[in-house]
């Protein structure tokens, strides 16, 4: 019996009934961590993991994370653990503190057995740009197929039954998208609701503590685990909690659902939109009132390109600090800029530098009204509209992304509106700062895809309780990739 398939609960089951130990746990997630394949990690905790779970020995049963394996996206602080953000420039680099979600993960006595690999300094969405090479989907034997980024390694980790959850980080899709490219559920609750102290920033005002799972109630039980008010964390919500794992079993008769025309018609696959039908019409037998909207045609446009300006330029100011002195190798030079510019020559990619050659370019004073100011402007007209749809509806669904895991090394046009809309949407998700829940919908020729569910700022509870609702016309709760590739055909 592989236990590391199961749901949290029903591990934590057997664990109190000391049917396994979390050491025992451990030594088998380390196994299959060192076994994987698909350049899922970073570095492995191997001594580090199997050390405090051999402190774990009597089962705290109200508990539920007690003895759990886990792993973590390497761009959280992990206090003695090497953390490089997948990042030559951080090469070494081993930090004194714990993020906070990490201390409160160790608080609960759930044991970190890795640090999971990234697109470099989380800026990315293919999983193909961290210093260790490409990350590869499970699905894929053969590895043709990505799983996407920026949290490729901790979809990967959970997606192929290492552990039963992964903590990531989402700043426009990174944790929703390789969810639906792995057939997991992937959750960011809303901006501040998790604290960000110890996660590397990459555009702080769109950043969020996100994390993968197998099934809803496990992605609610974690919520109930991260959430809360952080004196570290400034931008931490003061907002109360709920329990969020109370709503799953609440029905789905009243609920309002919304479904963005100007979104849904620009997917081209015919079978994903009939996939994507049929659960409409199941939601629609349950109770739920489902409403076609419109969204206008130019800010669907925006997106995208807003999302380029605000990120980049932000990412610039956050990663200032990485400059062979503070932060990184120093390489010499006459001068600090020679310094500086030595330690970044040698320590980022080409990707990096041309995100900070444009987010520099937008900050210039001569150009910060016609892009900075221009691109902040359209991402309040975009919340303003997407909050107007939400003050009528409990949620906006939507195909989480418009195909299966993209091939390595594939190419598509990225100026039509499948590309431009459909495979950006999730990004409107960050510009507001809400809730958003990608789940499993189906197998497309091979392929899971899944689905998208945002919903109002703070009402996580609501969101988990319609989410669990598609979880149960879907069928796909709490299942590995070699069970769910049974289930999804």
């Amino acid at each position: 019996m592989d236990y590391l398939d199961m749901g949290i609960a029903e591990i934590h089951s057997a664990l109190v009934k000391k049917e396994v130990t979390p050491l025992e746990l451990a030594r088998l997630a380390l196994q299959k961590a060192k076994e994987n394949k698909e350049n899922a990690f970073e570095y492995i905790c191997e001594a580090e993991a199997l050390e405090f779970a051999a402190t774990l020995v009597e089962p705290e049963e109200n508990n539920l994370l007690w003895g759990i394996p886990y792993a973590c996206k390497d761009n959280f602080s992990t206090k003695g653990i090497p953390t490089t953000a997948s990042s030559n420039i951080l090469e070494g680099y081993v930090p004194l503190f714990d993020a906070t979600v990490v201390k409160k993960l160790a608080e609960k006595k759930a044991v970190l057995i890795g640090k999971t690999t990234l697109d470099e300094l989380a800026m990315g969405g293919t999983g193909t740009t961290g210093h260790k090479g490409t990350t590869f989907n499970p699905y894929d034997p053969d590895h043709k197929h990505l799983i996407g980024g920026s949290s490729c390694g901790s979809a990967v980790a959970v997606a192929a039954g290492i552990v039963p959850f992964a903590i990531g980080s989402d700043t426009g899709d990174s944790v929703r998208k390789p969810a639906s490219y792995g057939g997991l559920v992937g959750m960011k609750a809303t901006w501040g609701r998790i604290s960000r102290y110890g996660l590397f920033c990459f555009a702080p005002s769109l950043d969020h503590v996100a994390y993968f799972t197998r099934s809803v109630e496990d992605s609610a039980t974690l919520l109930n685990a991260l959430a809360g008010r952080d004196e570290m964390d400034s931008t931490s919500s003061f907002q109360p909690m709920d329990n969020y794992a109370s709503g799953l079993g609440n029905e789905l008769k009243g609920k309002r659902i919304a479904i963005i025309n100007g979104i849904l018609d620009t997917i081209r696959n015919k079978k994903l939109i009939s996939a994507f039908q049929k659960s409409v019409d199941q939601l629609i037998l349950a109770g739920a009132c489902i409403d076609y909207v419109d969204f206008p045609t130019e800010l669907l446009h925006a997106i995208y390109p807003t999302y380029i300006v605000i990120s980049c330029a932000e990412a610039t100011s956050s990663n200032a600090n990485l400059d062979g002195i503070k932060f990184g190798p120093y390489r010499g030079g006459a001068t600090y800029q020679e310094v500086m510019s030595n330690a970044r020559t040698k320590g980022f990619s080409e990707l990096i530098k041309r995100r900070f050659v444009i987010g520099s370019f937008a900050l210039m004073s001569e150009n910060r009204e016609e892009l900075f100011e221009r691109a902040q402007k359209a991402r309040a007209r975009i919340v303003q509209v997407t909050n107007q749809i939400l003050a009528d509806h409990d949620a906006i669904y939507l195909p989480a992304s418009p195909s299966t895991a993209p091939v390595v090394g594939g190419s598509s046009d990225k100026l039509s509106d499948e590309r431009l809309i459909a495979d950006n949407y999730l990004q409107i998700g960050n510009f507001a700062g809400l809730p958003s829940i990608t789940l499993p919908l189906t197998m497309l020729d091979g392929y899971p895809i899944g689905v998208n569910l945002t919903g109002k700022a703070f009402d996580e509870k609501n969101l988990f309780g319609i989410a669990k609702s598609v979880e149960r016309i879907t069928g796909l709760e709490g299942l590995d990739v070699n069970v769910r590739k049974e289930a999804l055909l």
